[in-house]
């Protein structure tokens, strides 16, 4: 017994010893720096954020990420005259792609920095917004130019283009703006309201001056390009109203969703009735609502629900999505009917927009970290490789300078 333990405390004793090196101890402190969890959501750990397709109206989806980039698509838009051409808005920084998402490129990444929370195509499907942490950026297709919008704006919550060239909605971090010249100049087209900000807005295809959001759980349409407002009361008005959306046809169907039960109207809002079902597994607050016919689609924050018969049944999310992970975009391809976009972050809107610098600075607490374990991993390499050079120099003699020369 004695001369087995006494190897063990004699490896006890050498490890001490090596321990008491300062190299050694250097290298044990790279690796634990190298090595640290960064923080994270809290979110199963098989979660992963990035942006789906799907060509069949949600019944199946299919990842289409720009190269290994998974972690947060907070904003999609898709030219209405190319549907291959996407601008993604990310968590850290935007990406173009002009093939349906099979290639995709970052744009600007000098200029467009940071987290990018709201994206549009104009009419031409050239000129395009993007709408950053502190301010929103132009594109006429050649570069970017940052534009001034209104104190309280920034960071946009949606940017949504109307149907004539040049018009744009934008629901701010504060208040509701209409621009006419793409994004020039700002009108303030949001009082009426009587809430801080418009967590819902739709434009129905081919109806210009038709519009509707959703501002303290109610719902208001208006007639004239935001330039007056009226509420949408009758089976709506014990408020609640979570999201509303329009349908592709271009007719007065709309569609809404109240504590997880939908809603339609086919008179553009004026009278409602509920259809169907409540979305299954309990309460679920719905963030985006769109549809082909039949065919719904409501992002909440408990997945992707999908009804093929007006609310009639409901479908769990599916399994081609990320689990327990809230989507943060639902959007509808007006050329493709049945292509549906959806996203999701790991961060959600109002978490990005707390830590969102207004000086445009775009290192956060998570990128020191980050820079902090890049750099102690090359340090861990260095030393390695250093280590390596020595022990050779020690075991080969031929190695060693002469110290004659």
């Amino acid at each position: 017994m004695l001369t087995a333990i006494a190897p063990r405390v004699g490896d006890t004793l050498a490890i001490r010893g090596a321990w008491c090196r300062p190299g050694l101890r250097v290298l044990a402190l790279a690796m634990i720096v190298a090595l640290w969890p960064e923080g994270v959501p809290a979110h199963d750990p098989d979660t992963a954020g990035g942006l789906f397709r799907t060509h069949d109206a949600g019944a199946t989806w299919l990842p289409i990420n720009p190269g290994i980039f998974v972690s947060g698509a907070l904003a999609l838009a898709v030219s209405p005259l190319d549907p291959n051409h996407l601008l993604l808005g990310t968590d850290s920084g935007v990406w173009r792609s002009r093939n349906g998402g099979r290639d995709w490129e970052i744009e600007a990444p000098g200029t467009l920095i940071g987290p990018a929370f709201a994206a549009a195509f104009d009419v031409d499907g050239e000129r395009a917004l993007v709408a950053c942490a502190s301010t929103v950026f132009r594109s006429d297709g050649d570069r970017w130019r940052p534009i001034q919008t209104p104190g309280g704006a920034a960071p946009a919550r949606a940017l949504v283009p109307g149907s004539l060239p040049g018009q744009v909605y934008m629901a701010g971090r504060t208040g509701l703006y209409r621009s006419d010249d793409w994004g020039r100049s700002w009108v303030d087209v949001g009082r009426e309201l009587r809430a801080e900000h418009v967590n819902g807005l739709t434009v129905p295809p081919w109806r210009p001056e038709e519009l509707y959001v959703v501002a303290g759980g109610r719902l208001w349409a208006s007639m004239d390009g935001a330039r007056s407002w009226q509420p949408r009361l009758g089976a709506l008005d014990g408020g609640g109203v979570e999201v509303v959306g329009s349908d592709p046809s271009g007719s007065g169907r709309l569609w809404a969703v109240v504590e997880g039960q939908l809603f339609r109207t086919e008179d553009h809002g004026q009278h409602w009735r509920p259809v169907g079902i409540p979305l299954p597994e309990g309460p679920a607050i719905a963030r985006a609502v769109a549809s082909r016919g039949d065919v719904i689609l409501i992002a909440t924050d408990r997945g992707v629900f999908r009804s093929s018969n007006a609310g009639e049944r409901w479908e769990p999310p599916s399994e081609g999505l990320p689990g327990h992970l809230p989507p943060s975009l639902l959007v509808r391809d007006s050329l493709r009917p049945a292509t549906f976009y959806a996203g999701f972050a790991l961060t959600p809107y109002e978490e990005l927009q707390q830590r969102s610098p207004q000086d445009g600075r775009a290192l956060t607490i998570a990128d020191i970290a980050s820079l902090a374990g890049v750099v102690a991993f090359l340090a861990l390499l260095a030393m390695g490789a250093g280590a390596a050079v020595r022990r050779l120099v020690r075991t080969h003699p031929r190695a060693r300078p002469d110290p004659n020369v």
